[in-house]
């Protein structure tokens, strides 16, 4: 049974105007939007947005197999962050990712975080986009050392109890080990993650194409400025499709409020609070 579900976010089901703002905001054209919500944060928020997003990373990305911890998925995700992912990819078995509030501190907002339900069609688009998926195991051909040196990559991380499902892992052409001095065998999956990241992760620069750092400039835009729906709607730009609040969690239907214009916004290790 999982624990603190009342207190869990659940990122990949915000339900239909959650992705319906998503769709909006990959169709539009996002240099209206930032034109209208740009001046209204502070000269620092505009600097601080434009350096995270000139510094995301398209070439590595994570893929989570069944995460069932809430406390370990919203580690991860804010680890992403940390290290500049654009996205995480979660296959949900049996169950929806969740991920702890007082965890995740709001990183569930600054990362792309992509449910999938077959592991097929998940490697799938990963192939197709060039990502070599390797996963973890405590015999991996390679050392963690070696991740900084390939080209695409998504690390492929398993289930707390079950591991990689054997379909996602035989997708994986290649699997790394972190190495071990002790008696245990393995680490927490949030520590794993962050441990192959900073490896994964040294010495790259942001790879976004152009026309993705302006789209991912208005995500943070609409995320950062209090009342941007209503803002953007009375310059005739609508991204709301529907009764839900943006971020709502579908357990409980309370809504998550938009970060003020001066807040932290997780960007510089603050709560997420406004």
């Amino acid at each position: 049974m999982r624990r603190d579900l009342a207190e869990c976010l659940y990122p990949t089901a915000l339900g239909p105007r959650a992705s319906a703002r998503a769709r909006a905001l990959a169709s539009c054209d996002p240099e209206p939007i930032i034109a209208v919500l740009e001046p209204l944060v502070t000269d620092a928020r505009r600097l601080r947005l434009c350096a995270v997003v000139a510094a995301r990373l398209e070439a590595v990305t994570l893929v989570l197999d069944a995460p069932h911890d809430p406390h370990n998925g919203a580690a991860v995700v804010r680890s992403a962050d940390a290290f500049g992912l654009a996205r995480v990819h979660v296959l949900e078995r049996k169950e929806r990712f969740a991920a702890a509030r007082a965890v995740s501190r709001g990183a569930e907002r600054w990362v792309e975080i992509v449910p999938w339900a077959r592991a097929d069609e998940l490697a799938g688009a990963l192939a197709a986009s060039g990502h070599r998926l390797v996963a973890t195991h405590p015999d991996g051909e390679l050392e963690v050392r070696d991740l900084a040196a390939l080209g695409r990559v998504a690390l492929v991380l398993g289930n707390e109890h079950a591991g990689i499902g054997d379909d996602l892992r035989g997708a994986c052409g290649a699997s790394v080990r972190v190495p071990m001095r002790g008696f245990v065998e393995s680490l927490n999956l949030s520590v794993t993650a962050a441990v192959l990241l900073s490896h994964a992760t040294a010495g790259r620069v942001g790879d976004l194409a152009p026309h993705e750092r302006r789209r991912l400039s208005a995500r943070f835009l609409v995320t950062s400025v209090g009342r941007s729906d209503a803002i953007l709607a009375e310059r005739g730009i609508a991204l709301d499709a529907g009764p839900a609040a943006e971020g709502a969690d579908p357990a409980s239907g309370a809504a998550a409020p938009h970060l003020a214009a001066e807040g932290g916004g997780g960007l510089d290790g603050r709560d997420e609070t406004p």
